[in-house]
């Protein structure tokens, strides 16, 4: 199981195991070979597979402290704070008392040092969380596709076909699926799309970060709207067996 950032204990928080999710994918591809050995869905449950084996490695690539950057920090921050105690040295305690004026421009001056190196320490604090948002950002991305291309797969699969008599053109695709074919075909592409998006959990999992989060947000909803088309269908096939 992915280590999770912070240190909250296991019984209040349930989470996701990248583990079980995989193994179920894995089932689904096989049910998906037998059934449908050689079609595209099974292609695609497979790539599917491929990304999730891929995002267990990711995350726990990010999962890991970037020493180069947090070395940066450190040495800005010791920086920063020679920086001062040498400003703070070099100006004898009299000068301070006597002369207000040049106090103020001593204290300018270390103003001026702690802005400019506070900057770069900014920086580099959030420039690691920032590549590791772009970084899944991009992840999240490729099960957006994911999920457009089983809505490819289903897009064809049309259960009024089965009960109307078809009336094909020559550019109509070829539907040689039965009944219950059909209705396996759907629930297949009905559990990628769920599958799909506890994938992209995995990352929410991980990442505390509001964009990260309404990425992932986005996901869900979309497998959530394009399974709600399958089931419509898989109603209208059910009350056609009937």
């Amino acid at each position: 199981m992915i280590p999770a950032f912070g240190h909250d204990p296991p019984h209040r928080h349930p989470r996701l195991e990248p583990d079980r999710i995989i193994a179920t994918m894995r089932r689904l591809r096989d049910r998906i070979g037998e059934r449908f050995p050689g079609s595209g869905l099974l292609a695609l449950s497979e790539g599917l597979l491929t990304i999730a084996d891929e995002c267990v490695e990711r995350l726990k690539e990010v999962a890991q402290p970037s020493i180069p950057i947090r070395t940066g920090v450190g040495l800005l921050l010791a920086a920063l704070v020679a920086l001062l105690g040498r400003i703070a040295a070099g100006v004898p305690l009299h000068l301070m008392v006597s002369d207000f004026g040049a106090f103020l421009q001593v204290l300018d001056a270390a103003k001026n040092v702690v802005l400019f190196l506070g900057a770069g320490i900014f920086f580099l604090a959030t420039l690691e969380g920032r590549i590791k948002r772009r970084r899944a950002l991009r992840y999240i991305r490729e099960l957006r596709a994911v999920a457009h291309m089983v809505d490819m797969h289903q897009l064809s699969k049309d259960p009024d076909r089965l009960v109307q008599e078809p009336r094909d053109t020559p550019s109509s695709p070829v539907r040689g699926l039965t009944r219950y074919e059909m209705s396996r075909y759907l629930d297949y592409c009905s559990e990628l799309l769920s599958l799909n998006s506890k994938v992209a959990a995995l990352y929410a999992q991980q990442f505390n970060d509001p964009v990260v989060l309404a990425a992932v947000d986005e996901v869900e909803d979309l497998t959530t709207g394009l399974s709600a088309k399958i089931w419509q269908k898989m109603v209208v096939l059910n009350q056609a067996i009937r």
